[in-house]
């Protein structure tokens, strides 16, 4: 856990803000990592302000009304894995400048506000034609990894957990990814939370 997150949550009344796909709007990680900041931080403030089917064009579009309204200390990110669906026609160029963009704003408005980038799950059974096709997935990804290394972000890369996963097949993956894209709470609570508790400080569970 770094020194800044530490002392942003430790402030009084911190409120922490996630924004992001429906990963983070209806993963069921957010509200197991909420209740368990709640427990370690008296009066904090949890904020889910993710939206189903979005992507950083629209989190840009967004952001004053969604995000810097609410003076966040702490404010998760994570679009790469909505960037990267072919339909949409985001360039990874877009998506770097949407990401870069609300990150600018953020510091000029409230430039002690601590940022937490995400790199999410691997995504399967979307094939060419499917509406959720991702075919460059792993360089979304990687504009999330430069941007944290360029401004010293915290990152909780989950992709090593679930690279471990894949390693075991399809069938495997998909047990714990029922439909290719969202965990279920088992692959939640085995390939994310652990990487954000350690980011957050909490205990293993």
């Amino acid at each position: 856990m770094s020194a800044l997150l530490r002392q942003a949550l430790a402030r009084d009344g911190a409120h922490v803000v996630f924004y992001g796909t429906s990963l983070t709007r209806s993963g069921g990680w957010v509200e197991i990592i909420a209740g368990e900041l709640a427990a370690r931080h008296h009066g904090i403030k949890i904020t889910n302000t993710a939206c189903n089917g979005q992507h950083s064009r629209w989190a840009l579009e967004n952001f004053e009304t969604l995000v810097l309204v609410r003076t966040p200390d702490v404010l998760f990110i994570e679009f790469a894995i909505n960037d990267a669906v072919a339909r949409f026609a985001i360039s990874l160029i877009e998506a770097r400048a949407n990401l870069e963009t609300m990150l600018n704003r953020l510091a000029a408005r409230w430039p002690e506000c601590v940022v937490v980038l995400q790199v999410m799950n691997p995504v399967a059974v979307r094939p060419p034609g499917h509406d959720g096709y991702r075919p460059d997935l792993q360089l979304y990804e990687e504009v999330y990894r430069d941007v944290a290394r360029a401004r010293g972000l915290l990152l909780v890369d989950h992709a090593p957990a679930w690279a471990t996963l894949l390693s075991r097949g399809e069938a495997e993956f998909l047990r714990h990814v029922p439909d290719g894209l969202h965990p279920n709470a088992e692959g939640y609570a085995q390939f994310m939370l652990p990487a954000l508790r350690v980011a957050l400080g909490l205990p293993p569970s």
